[in-house]
């Protein structure tokens, strides 16, 4: 195992060529230096340094030379050691947990500001349904999370209301015996309040089809498939919103964090999707 202290001492002598100017740029003495250096030629058994004759110049021998380019990248594996673990003390890890059908062009532009603010920062997005983003924030799996939820139904940091409304295909008919639904996943907001609302019109209805994914439910509707609730800003050109169904009350976006404290990183996250959201919605 090298000193890495001597392999310095060593570069810096066959660099100045010189015992003298060397110790000056180590802060030693010279016969410290002397020291150092026997120090470790008696350890590797061979001869490193040569003065020529007037006594003056020191210069590397063959193993000398060899020796020293090795103690050149070791000591550059060093610094790059020393810095990558000083940056990795630094990082603060931010995991935050966004709806599946989150508009994720729309969120990754909201997080830009922030990553460019805060480049401490590791942040690490998931998705999911609202209902597991909440179970995930309980297991302190992530940090913060946005939520649809119903509207005030709990604490938060920032809350937002979000019109929903009926959508079809152009030219869907509505005047069907049993409305055809295409629906997201049980547990989700937007799928217990279509029910609800045609349970309580008393119309009729089936489940034609289902999916996690916010485009599979968008494609869904305007292929003909079936008719579904979404947010007004989910609505597509090739949908029609359908005024003569039931109108649904709005349901709400809400930021919301884990029991656990929060760092300022953190505190700036919320803040910039509060900002962020805000001028959106």
């Amino acid at each position: 195992m090298f000193d890495l202290e001597l392999l310095h001492t060593l570069v810096c002598v066959v660099d100045e060529g010189s015992f003298t100017r060397a110790a000056e740029r180590v802060h030693r003495t010279q016969s410290t230096v002397s020291q150092q250096i026997r120090k470790l030629e008696e350890s590797v058994g061979q001869v490193l340094l040569v003065r020529d004759r007037s006594g003056q110049q020191v210069s590397a021998t063959e193993h000398g030379e060899v020796l020293t380019q090795y103690a050149r990248r070791l000591l550059s594996l060093s610094r790059e050691a020393r810095d990558a673990l000083n940056t990795e003390a630094s990082v603060v890890p931010v995991r935050l947990g966004v709806p599946e059908d989150f508009d994720a062009a729309r969120m990754a532009s909201m997080l830009s500001g922030f990553v460019r603010a805060r480049p401490e920062a590791r942040l690490e997005t998931v998705s999911g349904m609202s209902t597991d983003l909440r179970r995930q924030l309980e297991s302190g799996e992530i940090d913060i999370a946005l939520v649809k939820r119903e509207a005030g139904s709990g604490e938060c940091h920032a809350s937002w209301p979000e019109p929903l409304v009926w959508v079809c295909g152009h030219g869907q008919d509505l005047q069907a015996e049993t409305l055809p639904l295409a629906l997201f996943p049980q547990g989700c907001i937007y799928r217990q309040r279509a029910i609800r609302t045609l349970d309580k019109a008393r119309r009729s209805w089936r489940v034609a089809f289902g999916s996690h994914s916010l485009t599979g439910i968008q494609a869904a509707v305007t292929s003909g498939l079936g008719i579904s609730i979404l947010p007004k800003s989910a609505v597509l050109p090739s949908h029609r919103i359908c005024t003569e169904l039931p109108a649904v009350p709005p349901s709400e976006l809400a930021l919301v964090s884990g029991a656990e404290r929060l760092s300022a990183t953190h505190r700036g996250l919320i803040e910039c999707l509060s900002v962020e959201i805000s001028r959106t919605v």
